[in-house]
């Protein structure tokens, strides 16, 4: 239907819709249909709802034009501390400009606590935002109860709906929205904003007459005729493919602890969004494993970017305090068959016992300071450092302790994840010469 409607728009549609002759006004027609379906999808006026570039865009524009419309109440921001990279950016440049951001933590699913939203809210704050669901692990927010306390104190809320606005609108008094049309199988270049009627905002930058001069430039009529007919075909099959896709990766979520040792299965089980599921894999190299699934026909992802290339483990999962090496986010778009699944699952163990034999780490590095036995990995990178506490965590008595020199950030993620998972405790961080020493106590 998307594919249709986009080849026909191209026909009709490739005039300025801003223009009074014939082909103009077709186009016109056009803009103004798309703009109804996306409304109608969403959950908004017409009105209220403007297309833009990219889902980046709308963010962006709708955090900037919110802040610039509340300034005189005040410039504090409120995020989440797993919000997509366009809204942390956003809050970076906020307080870059002078501003000043509140971070919301979250638990080990993901989700935020609608209390700590409450207790972030201040007679300065002139925008919070939250989104609908979280984009690597899948996990879906308490937007109607953080929407009833900002509400109750008269601070506009911002949602990012990109993972969620395929399966559903977003329920509660959100004030502004955003999306983007390659999340739910449109053409990538479309993204959405919608701003409630009665909210302070004030577009930042140069404008026009386009787009209730909220986004500047000729609209990209096919492309977003495109978007608003896949998303109405989505929309259509949502709740059936919804639940037919949960029930795929419910079966993902529990056979893969059981098929491979050593894996974080993370996200809330049930608050969720149907088509994805996230785990990491101890002892593994995130990219490696990405590559030999690759080869097996299979496009996964990571929500970790501790890669052989990269330093940085996932903000996400370092938020939600969860292991962040060989994490694997398998996304199952609408239409995936069962039969790819169980063929993934049975790839995926001798994929991980694969990588893991190449990554044999060296013999650890040891040495025995005081009651303490000390690891030295410094210079190596995520997975190592917890290879090689996981090899001489035995050969110390029960009580005694390991301290693990290690520099990689991902250690300082990863090592307390592995004392959860393996019943050990982490004692703490400790000052070093270089990087840090983390303190693991034996307690079997």
């Amino acid at each position: 239907m998307a594919r249709q409607a986009l080849l026909a728009s191209l026909d009709e549609g490739w005039a300025d819709p801003s223009r009074l002759y014939r082909e103009g006004r077709r186009a016109r027609m056009l803009l103004d249909a798309a703009r109804e379906a996306a409304a109608e999808a969403v959950g908004c006026r017409p009105d209220e709802l403007v297309f833009t570039s990219s889902g980046t865009h709308a963010v962006h524009t709708g955090v900037a034009g919110a802040l610039a419309g509340r300034r005189r109440v005040g410039r504090h921001l409120i995020v989440s501390a797993v919000e997509h990279s366009s809204v942390l950016h956003a809050g970076e440049a906020h307080e870059a400009e002078g501003g000043t951001v509140t971070r919301v933590g979250v638990d080990r699913t993901g989700a935020v606590d609608p209390a700590a939203y409450a207790g972030a809210l201040r007679a300065d704050t002139a925008l919070a935002c939250l989104q609908s669901a979280n984009h690597e692990v899948g996990t879906e927010q308490p937007v109607e109860r953080v929407a009833e306390a900002c509400r109750a104190a008269g601070v506009p809320l911002l949602v990012d709906a990109a993972q969620s606005l395929p399966w559903g609108p977003v329920p509660g008094g959100w004030s502004l929205l955003t999306g983007s049309a390659h999340k739910w199988g449109g053409p990538s270049g479309v993204g959405l904003l919608v701003v409630r009627k009665g909210v302070r905002f004030a577009a930042r930058g140069p404008a026009d007459e386009r787009e209730s001069g909220r986004a500047a430039g000729f609209e990209n009529i096919p492309a977003i005729v495109a978007a608003a007919a896949s998303l109405r075909a989505v929309r259509a099959e949502a709740a059936q493919e919804a639940a037919r896709l949960r029930e795929l990766t419910d079966r993902i979520r529990a056979r893969v602890p059981a098929l491979v040792p050593d894996v974080e299965v993370v996200g809330d089980p049930e608050r969720r969004l149907p088509g994805i599921v996230t785990f990491s894999c101890l002892y593994v190299d995130g990219e490696t494993l990405l590559h030999e699934l690759d080869r097996a026909g299979f496009s996964v992802s990571s929500g970790s970017s501790c890669t052989s290339s990269t330093l940085t483990p996932s903000h996400v999962l370092r938020a939600m305090g969860v292991l962040s090496e060989g994490n694997v986010r398998v996304s199952l778009p609408p239409g995936t068959a069962a039969a790819e699944v169980d063929r993934f699952l049975e790839v995926l163990p001798g994929a991980v016992a694969g990588v893991r034999e190449k990554l044999g780490a060296p013999a650890p590095v040891t040495a025995v300071e005081g009651d303490a036995l000390v690891v030295d990995a410094l210079g190596k990178l995520c997975p190592l450092p917890v290879i090689e506490l996981a090899k001489v965590i035995g050969t110390v008595p029960v009580g005694g302790t390991v301290r693990v020199l290690a520099d990689d950030e991902a250690a300082q993620l990863d090592i307390p994840a592995w004392c959860e998972m393996r019943g050990q405790e982490y004692v703490g961080e400790e000052a070093a010469e270089r990087g840090a020493a983390y303190v693991v106590r034996r307690t079997r």
